[in-house]
């Protein structure tokens, strides 16, 4: 007898060999296959810890460090290791809020429940040794060793910049950084973030279902040293930058110092500024807003970004340009007159170096009339449009219109207006020399950054030429320099001519009639030019100077916006006291010291005779 269920009986015995044969496959491919499940098994018995390098060390050019490293702790979650937590215990344990709590443990979750992520960042040493010894207690926590930037003079904030955590923008930009790494955000550690970074190093551990290391991975075939960062040994003065900061206190301004003979950067500041240490540790967010909301805004960099009116420093430029096109010749005189364009009371300048010590302002009205228009075609326009061309020409050969290529960030290029500039103001053919006559004198359209104007004073000091402002001489143990800021940039005028200039700036500090006596400094040729540049509300004081005469040993630019009384009152006596700082030390003329750093533009100064020197030699 035929069984009627055989037929039944092999068709279930078919799905559960087909049920069967589909398992083992799974698990085949789960198992020999895949490696999610492996993965995901390791990630809750294996722990990947980064050990974060030294970042590299700063130093003064005298070889005083000026940022170093100090450790400190990041407290690490694994979400979905956390068992029975007692909440409260653990809050009070920590010293945080049961909000906080909250807060940071929905951001690991939302990281990952599996992977480790920080909880807390950058808990200082004296925080850590409170509650280290009840760390065991907690489940799925455990803390990760870095490092913290440490100024030990709050000094040269804008040079050095500040460390910050990367974002996304800058993790897709570079592999090498994740969540959690952190990065040059401005200064000295934006430029050279790649050699003060370092590598990461990495050490894998075992740990058991409580999250506590039980040894390492494979007796350590995974791990890995870290590399610390390289030295940076600045071209930075740290004493001379500390004076600088302290006499523009008060203020709003800069100052731009270098060595004309390297272009190494003595001193930068801009004011007002901030102690460095207050973008340190968990304190920069909150800190790095208050300093943001600032109406005073410390965090912009004058020096680099602020783009003014030169004033009548432009003018050394302007004699430049008008003598070596041979359109004037060194002893071009002009009538000081006032109906072309207005000026103080002094008798007509015979010659340009008589020009620059007077600082006449239609001399240099007609100077630039004959840059402007040269004759070269009838028509009016289009002379101009050809004089400007090659006058613009210059003035990028002296470094102005373009950013100069200093090894810090976010600097400005200032503008030398061009023909399409004028074209789209006015229109093609609508403008000639006496619609932009303004730039003759350093106003108008015409707008330059204070390390242009510092590097001016070196060109006029080294007589014709100049090399890139920077601000590291070197980096590591070998001492390696980078190449671009020991080629010598030349401006094609002829040296002679820069002596005129130098004779001339001698005079303005030095001469009967000068207009920046103030910057005199006992026992040292100083040469320098005031400018006073217009502003809406009070004029801005300008001076750049170099010293000594033969030489020099330094050059600069002094910026302090809204001063009341110009050049010579404000920005000229605080460079005479930065030179004698640095070339004698220190500062014998106490109170004029005193008076500059205590009082502010908003204060009128104490008036002062000026005493009756013997002559002295112009070249010392």
């Amino acid at each position: 007898m035929i069984d009627k269920y055989s037929d039944r009986a092999r068709v279930i015995k078919a799905i559960i060999l087909a049920i069967g044969i589909i398992f083992v496959a799974r698990l085949a491919m789960l198992q020999i296959f895949s490696n999610k499940y492996r993965a995901l098994a390791e990630r809750q018995s294996l722990r990947n810890i980064t050990i974060y390098p030294a970042r590299g060390l700063v130093y003064d050019r005298h070889g005083e460090l000026l940022v170093y490293n100090d450790v400190v702790y990041d407290l690490m979650v694994v979400p979905r290791s956390v068992h029975d937590l007692d909440t409260a215990y653990f809050c009070r344990s920590i010293g945080i809020t049961r909000e906080e709590f909250e807060t940071y443990m929905n951001r690991a979750r939302g990281y990952s429940p599996y992977v480790a992520s920080p909880f807390m960042k950058q808990i200082t040493k004296e925080d850590y040794a409170r509650w280290q010894n009840l760390l065991y207690k907690f489940d799925g926590f455990y803390v990760q060793n870095r490092t913290l930037r440490v100024y030990p003079r709050p000094i040269a904030a804008h040079v050095l910049g500040y460390v910050g955590e990367v974002d996304e923008t800058e993790m897709e930009k570079n592999p090498k950084y994740e969540l959690g790494d952190y990065v040059g955000k401005s200064g000295i550690e934006k430029t050279y973030e790649d050699l003060l970074s370092g590598k990461k190093g990495r050490r894998v551990v075992r740990v058991d279902v409580h999250s506590r290391e039980i040894g390492p991975y494979e007796n350590g075939a995974h791990d890995t040293v870290p590399i610390a960062g390289e030295k940076l040994y600045s071209t930075i003065d740290a004493d001379l930058q500390e004076y600088a900061e302290r006499l523009m206190a008060n203020k709003r301004g800069c100052v731009v110092a270098l060595e004309p003979s390297t272009g190494e950067i003595l001193a930068l500041v801009s004011a007002p500024s901030y102690n460095p240490n207050l973008l340190v540790g968990r304190v920069r967010g909150e800190n790095y807003l208050n300093l943001l909301r600032d109406i005073s805004k410390p965090l912009y960099n004058r020096a680099l970004q602020g783009q003014y009116p030169p004033g009548s420093i432009f003018k050394v430029a302007q004699a430049m340009i008008a003598l070596d096109l041979g359109v004037i010749s060194p002893n071009s005189g002009f009538v000081c007159d006032k109906s072309l364009v207005g000026c103080h009371n002094h008798p007509s300048a015979r010659s340009v170096q008589e020009a620059i010590k007077m600082s006449c302002n239609p001399y240099f009205y007609q100077v630039y009339r004959r840059v402007i228009q040269q004759g070269k075609y009838k028509n009016i326009y289009k002379d101009s449009q050809y004089g400007l061309t090659v006058w613009r020409n210059y003035m990028l050969r002296m470094g102005f219109g373009r950013a100069l290529d200093i090894d810090l960030p976010n600097v400005k290029s200032g503008r030398i207006p061009d023909t399409t500039y004028y074209n789209r103001w006015y229109g093609a053919g609508r403008w000639a020399f006496s619609t932009i006559y303004s730039n003759s004198i350093g106003q108008g359209e015409v707008e330059v950054v204070p390390l242009q104007m510092a590097n001016l004073a070196a060109i006029v000091a080294n007589r014709g030429y100049y090399y890139i402002p920077h601000v590291v001489r070197f980096y590591g143990d070998d001492s390696t320099k980078i190449e671009k800021y020991y080629e010598k940039q030349e401006t094609g005028i002829e040296p002679e001519f820069f002596d005129i200039a130098a004779k001339g700036m001698y005079d303005v500090v030095h001469g009967a009639g000068g207009t920046g006596h103030r910057a005199d400094v006992p026992g040292i040729a100083v040469c320098g030019k005031t400018g006073t540049a217009e502003n809406y509300g009070n004029d801005h004081s300008v001076f750049i100077s170099f010293a000594p005469m033969e030489d020099p040993k330094i050059a600069l630019a002094v910026y302090v916006e809204n001063a009341q009384g110009g050049g010579g009152t404000w920005a000229a006596p605080i460079s005479g006291l930065i030179i004698e700082k640095y070339l004698k030390g220190e500062v014998q003329r106490k109170d004029v010291e005193k008076m500059y750093e205590e009082i502010n533009p908003c204060q009128k100064l104490p008036l002062t005779k000026r005493v009756k020197k013997p002559k002295k030699s112009r070249r010392r």
